[in-house]
């Protein structure tokens, strides 16, 4: 009985120190790619819950909208500048239930800040280039696959406003915007 008992005490202990060390990353970086783009990310821990993302990359589009409709190639690869708060709502149940959190693995609510600056590359027929800025609130869950390799998917929907007057057209515009996600990743 004695035995069973500090048995009991010591698998208590450690369950109880596994739940205080719940959290996101202090620091985790890496590259992801998707159907329309590669990006470089560092996310960095604001709490225990709360990571702040930046991110660096290219979006590829095809672009059909009333800004390129008198040009042959629509297609052009923008970079673009996100910085995006993150909160994980769920690493200690995934934690209680010893799944894996390393590398911030979880289900997270976010508000992705985005901007498209007026630059393009294989931009062929020399189309204005039209510079944008949104704000998307997102739910998405990220996961990992091994020790490095990751996948996310996202889906939101926000605000965007492009700066069209600043290529030559006659106003600027404000839309709605969705934000679908789906992504394979290396982090370091």
């Amino acid at each position: 009985m004695k035995k069973t008992l500090i048995t009991l005490i010591f698998c208590g202990l450690t369950l109880i120190s596994k739940s205080q060390n719940t959290s996101v990353e202090k620091s985790t970086f890496g590259l992801q790619t998707g159907v329309l783009g590669i990006w470089a990310y560092n996310e960095a821990k604001l709490s225990n819950t709360i990571a702040l993302r930046t991110e660096l990359g290219f979006d590829f589009g095809i672009w059909e909208s009333t800004f390129y409709d008198d040009y042959d190639s629509p297609f052009l690869l923008t970079p673009v500048i996100v910085v995006e708060p993150r909160f994980y709502y769920n690493l200690k149940k995934r934690s209680e239930h010893s799944k894996p959190i390393d590398g911030n693995s979880g289900n997270f609510i976010a508000l992705k800040m985005g901007y498209h600056p007026e630059l393009a590359l294989f931009n062929t027929d020399d189309a204005p280039v039209v510079s944008d800025f949104s704000i998307i609130p997102t739910w998405g869950i990220r996961r990992n696959l091994g020790k490095h390799f990751d996948f996310e998917a996202g889906l939101g929907a926000g605000f965007s406003y492009t700066f069209a007057k600043r290529a030559g057209y006659l106003k600027n515009k404000s839309e709605m915007e969705l934000n679908m996600h789906l992504r394979i990743g290396y982090r370091f």
